[in-house]
């Protein structure tokens, strides 16, 4: 059974920092894409960032678009999200997700095994 399990959230001030990682359990890491969600409260899960599974290809959500860096270590199994220039509207929890799909996608059927979240918060 494939388990998640996000760290990095916080607390953070308008232009600042945080990185997300997410580390994938209980099968082998290079057999999935990943991807990383967020969910506003009262708003629906949306896609982030995404990584296919060989690493070599990766997509962003228009909105982090040059703020965020999404990355993978297979050694580690675990996929990373890099966030700059946090901006208040980023605020939310963050879930990682693994499809076996090789390619990324964006929608949330497309992937099977979420993580449990992490709370994301970004003060003006």
């Amino acid at each position: 059974q494939v388990q998640l399990v996000e760290s990095g959230g916080g607390l953070v001030q308008a232009g600042g920092s945080l990185r997300l990682s997410c580390v994938l359990s209980g099968r082998t890491f290079s057999m999935y894409s990943m991807g990383w969600f967020r969910q506003a409260p009262e708003k629906e899960r949306e896609f982030v960032a995404g990584i296919s599974r060989s690493g070599e290809s990766t997509e962003y959500a228009d909105s982090v678009k040059g703020r965020f860096t999404i990355s993978a270590d297979n050694a580690k199994n675990s996929v990373y999200l890099q966030m700059n220039n946090l901006k208040p509207e980023d605020t939310a929890v963050y879930f990682c997700a693994a499809s076996s799909w090789t390619a990324v996608f964006r929608m949330t059927g497309d992937y099977t095994y979420w993580g449990q979240g992490t709370q994301v918060t970004v003060s003006s």
